[in-house]
């Protein structure tokens, strides 16, 4: 294992991420400085942010309660799972709006611009591809296979869509909107819809709909970098995410194809981590459903999340020579 480059790794992340743990212990015996911010949080609770411009360059400062990090020295940024920027919690009302809004464009901004630094993901690029229509427009031009797909506001056009499909259509939300039904908080799953199921209500706001993968069992691929790590998932729902208890997971090759195209997707929203979720036919083809490039990894089989700790623990220690 080489040393890497000198400079301290940032990680911006809220403080009960223990998935986090799992590569900063692994950093620590590497002896490879870390500085932990949550940057929504943190900055109204002692720390203090500063970046300077100007004809003789840029410099910046970060400075928390236990540590002090030159921001031209960041060899790795690490951006994991920050909170929300909600502004100091003595404001209220739009002073409490405007200074949130000012820390996003502010302070997102100072962390987005480290010159030198290597972001696993930079978060523009994680927004970026964040967008489910992007991700199968992308994973076309991939070459990764991807269902029948419909994203529509107009009812009709849905309900042909369902028609049309023999094998059956699901349904998928665009983005995980937090949704509440008498104060208790809801879990909208994939599901499957038939045509007379599909309201006038769908004109209210784009939804996705998408061909049933007739599916043997689901791929989670987890790429870091140049290297794939895949867990064949079996389990008795739809969704297999609705009810973990019930799945079994076991490692999978990947085929050489969709390595290929897993690959030329990263390349394509410049992400160095991504979480594709594939629907796989009996017949072995691999049908690409979605990648969150910044998806959970740590609930695989433990001899996986190690060496997938271990792999962006190298990427944050190698910085820009990863």
């Amino acid at each position: 294992m080489t040393t890497g480059p000198s400079g301290s790794v940032l990680v911006l992340t809220r403080p009960d991420d223990v998935t986090t743990d799992l590569v900063l212990r692994i950093l620590a015996e590497r002896q490879v400085p870390v500085v932990r911010l949550d940057p929504g949080t943190d900055l109204h609770a002692g720390a203090a942010l500063t970046a300077a411009y100007g004809t003789g360059g840029r410099r910046g400062t970060l400075r928390t309660p236990s540590r002090e990090l030159d921001l031209t020295r960041v060899r790795s940024v690490w951006t994991r799972r920050p909170s929300r920027f909600d502004g100091p919690p003595e404001l209220e009302g739009q002073e409490r709006r405007f200074a949130a809004s000012q820390s996003l464009w502010g302070v997102g901004g100072i962390l987005a611009s480290l010159s030198g630094a290597h972001y696993v993901n930079h978060p523009w690029n994680n927004r970026a591809a964040e967008y489910k229509p992007a991700q199968l427009a992308t994973a076309q031009r991939s070459g990764l296979p991807v269902p029948g797909t419909l994203i529509t506001n107009d009812p009709r056009q849905a309900q042909e869509f369902a028609a049309l499909h023999a094998g059956g259509v699901v349904y998928k939300p665009l983005w995980n909107t937090p949704y509440a039904v008498d104060g208790r908080a809801q879990q909208v799953w994939v599901r499957e819809v038939r045509p007379h199921e599909i309201t006038a209500a769908v004109a209210a706001c784009p939804h996705l709909f998408q061909a049933k993968v007739e599916k043997a069992f689901d791929v989670r691929l987890t790429a870091v970098g140049n290297r794939l790590f895949a867990v064949r998932i079996d389990s008795p729902d739809l969704d297999w995410r609705r009810r973990q208890s019930l799945m079994e997971c076991v490692p999978i090759a990947v085929p050489d194809p969709v390595a290929r195209g897993v690959r030329a997707y990263l390349t394509a929203f410049r992400l160095t981590f991504g979480a594709f979720d594939f629907a796989v036919t009996p017949s072995g083809d691999w049908y690409f459903l979605e990648c969150n490039p910044n998806g959970q990894w740590a609930w695989q089989p433990g001899s996986i999340t190690d060496v997938i700790a271990r792999a962006i623990a190298d990427q944050l220690q190698n910085g820009p020579e990863a």
